[in-house]
């Protein structure tokens, strides 16, 4: 194809992407309940409602307009991705969109709703059974097919505009204007890739708020003993529970300058507050909302001690329904030996006395 058809083809893409997020509204901001006396207010941010799913409906589309405006993608460009899921979901949707073929590697303990939402979106999956290995088979992949590796874990911190256009730091401030406590205190997300605290972190600094960033990490994470060291090559070598946000080996994309706290969070801690969640709120999410929930819970407990007003927002990073077999099974918990029950009373009694005991 000529160069003038390949910018056309281009330019054709980019507006269909443009136009399916223009076609989306807003995701939702939700409140949790806590007594109005405490003087703090907590909120989640709703990514589940995007089309795909997830908050990671976002950095897929930001790394697809990535690779078109630098020239990586063209009309018969094969991608290739590596994920635990929830990505992977999401560049499916956008490469079906754009008449492309995708390939992803994931794990081979990936839930099966994620891999059937793969493939209902005409994605192909290549599994691994060490997760290490998804970074090497995908470089494999795309060099053996001559196509494009969207390489979510160094590029999420750079596809992302952090200054504004529409990002989802920009979205949830506006959304929070009218809130008593307008300006949080606290923004609470997952390392994952390390994009979003990148763009939370990058955005609050760019507009001059007084918001800090906590970052929560769970059981078997790289990215809590990076950050509490200074070795960014630090590693576990060890498989996450919390499918989407822990990860063996420290990211290209995790940028600690901007982290001003991070919480080791037990994944027994994270799969009893999203059952907490369900109960007291009715929404259904996965165990990375769940470990966001852990520390949102530990800085308000300090808060309430220290008689600070003001608002906590973190993130709903996708549905329940993802984790049927698996979060919410009980007999799945027993099999990874997850005791939520001490969690669950620690829980309790820090939604009565406003004080978060971590259980253990």
């Amino acid at each position: 194809m000529s160069l003038l058809k390949n910018r056309a083809w281009v330019r054709e893409a980019v507006r269909i992407i443009e136009a399916d997020a223009n076609r989306s509204a807003d995701t939702h901001l939700h409140t949790f309940p806590l007594p109005p006396e405490w003087g703090v207010d907590l909120y989640l941010k709703d990514e589940s409602v995007h089309p795909t799913g997830s908050l990671k409906h976002r950095l897929a589309r930001s790394l697809f307009l990535y690779g078109l405006v630098n020239g990586q993608i063209g009309p018969d460009t094969v991608l290739i991705e590596a994920s635990s899921g929830s990505t992977a979901v999401s560049e499916a949707y956008f490469a079906r969109m754009l008449g492309l073929e995708f390939v992803t590697v994931v794990p081979r303990k990936t839930s099966p709703e994620k891999i059937a939402l793969i493939e209902f979106y005409g994605g192909r999956c290549y599994y691994v059974d060490v997760p290490l290995a998804m970074y090497d088979e995908a470089e494999r992949l795309a060099a053996e097919c001559d196509g494009h590796y969207l390489d979510q874990f160094t590029y999420a911190e750079r596809a992302t505009d952090w200054r504004g256009n529409n990002n989802i730091a920009e979205s949830v401030f506006a959304q929070m204007r009218s809130e008593r406590h307008p300006v949080p205190a606290w923004i609470v997300v997952g390392a994952g890739t390390g994009g979003t605290s990148a763009t939370f972190g990058r955005y609050v600094r760019y507009k001059r708020h007084t918001t800090k960033i906590g970052v929560v990490d769970p059981e078997n994470s790289a990215f809590y003993g990076a950050w509490q060291t200074g070795a960014l090559d630090y590693g576990t070598g060890m498989p996450s529970r919390i499918e989407g946000i822990g990860r063996p080996r420290v990211e290209p994309s995790f940028v600690p300058g901007v982290i001003d706290e991070m919480f080791p969070v037990p994944d027994a801690g994270s799969m009893a507050a999203i059952r907490l969640l369900r109960e007291r709120t009715g929404l259904w999410a996965g165990g990375s909302t769940g470990t966001n929930l852990y520390g949102a819970f530990q800085l308000i407990s300090r808060m309430v001690a220290e008689g600070q007003a003001g608002s906590i927002v973190t993130l709903l990073c996708d549905g329940g329904d993802r984790y049927a077999h698996t979060y919410y099974n009980d007999e799945w918990l027993a099999e990874h030996d997850l005791d939520i029950e001490p969690h669950r009373l620690a829980m309790d009694e820090f939604m009565t006395s406003g004080k978060f005991l971590p259980a253990g």
